[in-house]
């Protein structure tokens, strides 16, 4: 059993609803309501998905609250609580430990790219402040370096560093954290939830989950019954939505212009976010057409 186990299955990356310029606390709760009646694992809001780079401080820890308020205990709440500022990244950490969060999602240090020993320093010193579990979120692609295996593995020794979300895109990377560690490790890439499932991974942080829940969950729980059949036909359904969901345009551009279209959310967003073109909206309600959503 890996170390994060309670935390395997869909967690939910939420989007951050804006109404008028403001954060909407209340549809904000909504959504959680949403993802306890779809049997969801876990939400982690505050975190890319939800526009964490343009929230106030303020605004971070108001989300939190809100989130865990809604969540009374009937759904995890993991949000993200990382920075390239270990300073900020641990009183956020803190903030959320203290509020009732029941672990943290913590990015590694984007933008001033440090050195191999400075992600393991930063990531030891989060883990030993707070006594909640730890989720590294290993994402290269937007941090611009990687947290390599080694250095996983290495803080893989601290007790409550028990998660990685996995956005490496690469699959060997992903092996060998599970070959050498009981760590639980999460896809940090819708589509290839499938695939990591197949090399020991336990879930996913999910985009398309604000969407489409229920069929994320039964993803998961087909390949864990050893149904690869029909994970493998709900991953094909999927995909599709998947891939526009990162693909149209930055991520959370497409998701939140989804759940206008669906009625569930105002799809405004915060600059330097803009919205869909026409034609990319036009491409994403054929998507949601076809998936059978519109």
């Amino acid at each position: 059993m890996t170390r994060g186990e309670s935390f395997s299955g869909l967690s939910v990356a939420l989007i951050t609803p804006f109404r008028n310029g403001q954060v909407d606390i209340e549809a904000l709760q909504q959504q959680v309501e949403f993802q306890v009646a779809a049997g969801t694992t876990c939400v982690c809001p505050v975190g890319t998905t939800g526009e964490s780079p343009t929230l106030s401080h303020p605004e971070h820890e108001r989300v939190i609250a809100a989130v865990i308020e809604a969540a009374a205990g009937r759904i995890k709440v993991m949000p993200g609580t990382g920075s390239n500022n270990t300073e900020e990244a641990l009183r956020l950490t803190r903030w959320a430990a203290k509020s009732g969060a029941d672990a943290a999602l913590v990015i590694a240090p984007y933008y001033n790219k440090p050195t191999q020993e400075g992600f393991y320093q930063h990531f030891k010193i989060l883990a030993q402040a707070v006594e909640i579990p730890l989720c590294i979120y290993n994402i290269p692609g937007r941090t611009a370096k990687n947290v390599e295996p080694k250095t996983i593995l290495r803080l893989a020794e601290i007790p409550n560093v028990s998660m990685v979300k996995e956005a490496t895109g690469s699959m060997d990377q992903a092996s060998q954290i599970i070959n050498q560690s009981d760590l639980t490790v999460l896809s940090g890439d819708d589509s290839l939830t499938l695939p990591l499932l197949s090399i020991g991974g336990r879930g996913v942080v999910s985009v398309v989950g604000n969407i489409v829940p229920q069929d994320m969950i039964a993803l998961i729980a087909a390949y864990d019954r050893g149904d690869v059949a029909e994970a493998r036909r709900r991953h094909h359904q999927l995909f599709p939505l998947c891939r526009d969901m990162l693909g149209l345009a930055t991520n959370p551009i497409p998701v939140k212009a989804a759940m206008k279209l669906l009625g569930r959310d105002t799809g405004e967003l915060r600059m330097p976010m803009i919205p869909l073109t026409s034609t990319e909206e036009t491409k994403l309600k054929e998507t949601l057409h076809a998936y059978g959503l519109l």
